[in-house]
C-alpha cells in the first residue's frame, strides 16, 4: 500500500478531471480498473466494472458535456486521495457551481479502482427542474408553473 503526495494527487488530477469534460466517455473510463467500483448520488448502490461504468458514463456526460471538474484540495490517504472537487455545471442559461468530495484509490497500475462521489445536489436538481419547465413553458408557449 502507498499513500500519495498532495502534490502525486494534483497531478492525477490535473489529467483525469479534464477527461470529465467534453462527452468522451471512452477517455474518461481509461482512468479506471477493469474491476473498478463507482457510485455517486445518481447511482447510491453503485455500478462495478468497466462496461458498468462505461454505460453509466456514457449517459451521465452525454447530459452534461459542458461541465468542468477542477481539483481544489487532495488531501493523501492510503492508495490515492480525497478529492475535494468544484464543478462548474451549466444548467439552463446559468452556469452552477457545486463543491464536493470524492474518494479516489488507484491499483497497482495507477487506475481508479475505487472512486465515491459526495455531494449535495439538492439545488442542482431544482435548476434543473426549474430549467426544464421554462424550456417546456417556451415550446408550448405557456407560463411555466
Amino acid at each position: 500500500m502507498k499513500t500519495m503526495s498532495a502534490a502525486e494527487a494534483r497531478a492525477f488530477a490535473d489529467r483525469w478531471l479534464p477527461a470529465w469534460t467534453g462527452n468522451d466517455p471512452e477517455r474518461l473510463a481509461a482512468f479506471y480498473a477493469d474491476d473498478a467500483f463507482y457510485l455517486d448520488p445518481g447511482v447510491p448502490a453503485g455500478v462495478r466494472g468497466k462496461d458498468a461504468l462505461l454505460a453509466y458514463f456514457r449517459k451521465l456526460l452525454a447530459y452534461n458535456p459542458d461541465w468542468i471538474w477542477r481539483q481544489i484540495e487532495g488531501i493523501p490517504m492510503e492508495d490515492g486521495f480525497l478529492n475535494k472537487w468544484s464543478a462548474q455545471i451549466p444548467v439552463g442559461t446559468e452556469v452552477m457551481e457545486v463543491i464536493g468530495v470524492c474518494l479516489v484509490q488507484l491499483d497497482d497500475n495507477g487506475r481508479i479502482r475505487r472512486n465515491e462521489v459526495y455531494f449535495d445536489r439538492s439545488a442542482l436538481l431544482a435548476r434543473i427542474a426549474a430549467a426544464r419547465e421554462r424550456a417546456q413553458a417556451a415550446r408550448t408557449g405557456g407560463a411555466p408553473a
